[in-house]
């Protein structure tokens, strides 16, 4: 008999630059608990890195967009098609009303959500900031936290929290989303902030993950009344590098808010759909027959690579999502950080030297001051002020300042050199000991990550007969480029990118790639996302997509005791690439032993490049490039009846349900038993 393992994959909106304002960026300054508040002009804001005391500036950074009163909808008798952009840094809900589905127009509009800004003050946003702030009890007045719908939230989200957090980034909760998707945590115990000393009350990534939801999910009924989110046809994104577990987690955040009816969609493929949305039919001119849509999507926490393919079927053109990159922990912040301590040995060398609170606050102003520089071409110079410990705030500021030039040099040459297309991402030996923290990607040049991505997927479109790859290609070659993440709308950086992977095209003689027009880089995740509600009732152009990549469970032989021999293991493969949402595969003729009753360990793996296994093709050798080993699992299956450690004879079935999970179950041999496999919240060594 075997052991095997477990596993469950489980119109438009226009607007406005922020004016051009040349106050200064501020970060944070720590004071004693039970400080009392000290206020100051010219638009400085200073706060306590223990929260007890705050003051605020009337300037919100980021807030690029309309913010516009709203009422609430009707809504009775209305059914909408809702898309939810669950972002690493913002949160985003566009929606339809589909109430007449045989109309074939589609209108769609981006609910302005209500959060606070400062205490006492609610303002409407298109995005939330995806922070969360957890106060000192002597922090806020009471009743200065009341949104439209409680008096007392459970947690404050959002701008406020943003906003708060960039002066005592200790309290501040932020990429609850990367958490969710790192293996080496449980992602349901109480491990944020991750820097927090101990009177610090800490949540987990799924916490956070939830009070985002809740917050959308409550603003959304304060608007539609008459139309509860839990009735609507709803679809969340997530990263297309997402594994399964973290999948799965989004999921059950939704239904502890009691939106169990949400389906997954992967974040590119909704960037595709909402600039197919946007097109008003036009994107049949700007794509044809034989193009690679390369979709570069490069957020604040995250780089995440796909390819689709355009291919035609009976004079019809279809898209097929042929490769998804691996989930690379590169984006905005990293950027932020960079600048930061660009700033700090700026500092060093003055004979200036920073803490770790002033570095963290500071990131926060960097990304101010980044924002500012990138959409105001007329700025060259942003003015930082970074606040000390001390009794007199003004005495003890630290004044410095961030350039154009400093900006352009450390994020375009630093994230997205100029390389070969034959450069690899940089990898390092880690030391033994580490802080805790998110497993950040090693090198932090994108280009690289890019080049890296298109020769493993070189072999991607061997099976599309209309897409012939030259026979000296070294990558595979991308016609059409899609950004999207908010990385991408500053152009230096957007410019820098098609610059290089052009100049990899001219060096293997095809054609230049082009950047196709019309993405909107903030707002088109959570618009495809709402489309897709749309094409799901059998209207407009479905992406052909599936699992992302494809999946298999270690079998354990049962060879004698060999000493100094592990028994080996084959890989089974329970989960092809591309296996399409609600669709089953089972294996009935191939017996397993399953072991039941006590704790058993199971191993799973990925790839993203083997697509012509079947369910049911077993590898007894493998590289490392072709198989991904994801994170065990130990855990004890129920007995059922039998005896502990009993080894019942199963057979193994796999499918992939409606809301864009994987399932594996066993059933017995014998009788009509059944356990189902899932991947369970993941806990931490």
């Amino acid at each position: 008999m075997s052991l095997f393992d477990h596993i469950k994959k489980i119109q438009d909106v226009k607007t406005e630059a922020v004016p051009n304002q040349p106050e200064e960026t501020v970060t944070a300054t720590p004071e004693p608990l039970n400080s009392a508040p000290e206020y100051q002009q010219d638009n400085e804001t200073v706060a306590s890195d223990t929260g007890d005391s705050a003051h605020y500036s009337n300037t919100f950074p980021g807030t690029s967009f309309n913010q516009t009163n709203q009422v609430p909808s009707p809504g009775v008798g209305k059914r909408y098609s809702v898309g939810i952009d669950l972002g690493t840094t913002h949160c985003v809900l566009s929606y339809a009303d589909i109430t007449d589905i045989d109309s074939d127009e589609f209108n769609q509009q981006v609910m302005a959500i209500p959060q606070l800004f400062n205490p006492g003050l609610v303002e409407n946003s298109f995005q939330l900031p995806s922070f969360l702030y957890q106060a000192h009890e002597a922090e806020l007045a009471e009743g200065s936290t009341s949104l439209p719908w409680t008096v007392k939230p459970d947690y404050l989200v959002g701008e406020i929290a943003r906003n708060l957090g960039s002066k005592t980034p200790i309290r501040l909760v932020s990429s609850a989303k990367s958490w969710l998707c790192h293996a080496g945590v449980d992602c349901k115990a109480p491990i944020l902030p991750a820097e927090a000393p101990d009177e610090v009350e800490r949540i987990s990534p799924f916490q956070a993950t939830t009070a985002y939801l809740q917050h959308i999910r409550d603003a959304w009924q304060s608007l539609h009344p008459d139309a509860p989110l839990k009735d609507q046809d709803l679809v969340i994104t997530v990263p297309a590098s997402f594994d399964p577990a973290a999948r799965d987690l989004t999921v059950e955040s939704a239904r502890e808010v009691g939106l169990g009816q949400a389906i997954l969609l992967e974040e590119p493929q909704a960037a595709l759909y909402s600039w197919i949305e946007r097109s008003h039919g036009d994107w049949r001119k700007q794509a044809t027959c034989g193009d690679i849509i390369l979709v570069i999507d490069v957020g604040g926490g995250t780089t995440d690579l796909s390819l689709i393919a355009v291919t035609e079927d009976n004079g019809n053109l279809e898209l097929t999502r042929i490769a998804v990159g691996d989930h690379i922990l590169l984006g905005g912040d990293n950027m932020d950080l960079a600048l930061a301590y660009t700033v700090k040995a700026k500092l060093e060398k003055e004979g200036k030297r920073l803490e770790p609170w002033q570095v963290q606050a500071l990131t926060h102003s960097c990304r101010e001051a980044k924002e500012k520089i990138f959409t105001t071409p007329s700025l060259e110079v942003i003015p930082l002020v970074i606040a000390s410990r001390g009794s007199s705030f003004m005495a003890g500021n630290i004044r410095t300042e961030l350039t154009r030039e400093e900006v352009e040099r450390v994020l375009i040459d630093g994230f997205f050199p100029r390389v070969a297309v034959s450069e690899r991402p940089i990898s390092r030996t880690r030391t033994g000991l580490r802080t805790t923290g998110l497993p950040y990607a090693q090198d932090a040049a994108i280009t690289r990550h890019l080049a890296a991505f298109l020769a493993k997927q070189q072999n991607a479109t061997d099976d599309f007969k209309d897409i012939n790859l030259p026979e000296h290609a070294t990558f595979l070659h991308p016609t059409a480029v899609l950004f999207n993440g908010g990385v991408l709308k500053a152009d230096g950086l957007g410019n820098r990118l098609m610059e290089v992977l052009n100049s990899w095209l001219a060096a293997e003689q095809a054609p230049e790639a082009r950047l196709l027009s019309g993405a909107d880089l903030d707002l088109a995740v959570a618009r495809g996302a709402a489309y897709y509600g749309f094409v799901r009732k059998g209207k407009g152009v479905r992406i052909k997509g599936g699992t992302a990549a494809s999946y298999y469970i270690s079998i354990e032989s049962s060879m004698p005791a060999v000493p100094g021999m592990a028994p080996e293991i084959v890989a089974l493969c329970i989960a092809p690439f591309g296996m399409e949402e609600g669709t089953r595969e089972d294996l009935p003729d191939d017996e397993f032993g399953l072991v039941v009753g006590e704790p058993v360990r199971f191993r799973f793996f990925a790839s993203n490049t083997r697509r012509d296994d079947k369910v049911g093709t077993r590898l007894d050798y493998w590289t490392d490039d072709e198989l991904t080993e994801l994170n065990e699992l130990d855990i004890t299956l129920p007995e059922e009846g039998r005896r502990t450690g009993e080894v019942v004879g199963v057979h193994l079935g796999s499918a992939v349900t409606e809301v864009g999970t994987l399932e594996v179950q066993a059933v017995s041999l014998k009788d009509s038993s059944r356990w189902k496999i899932e991947f369970d919240v993941r806990a931490g060594d």
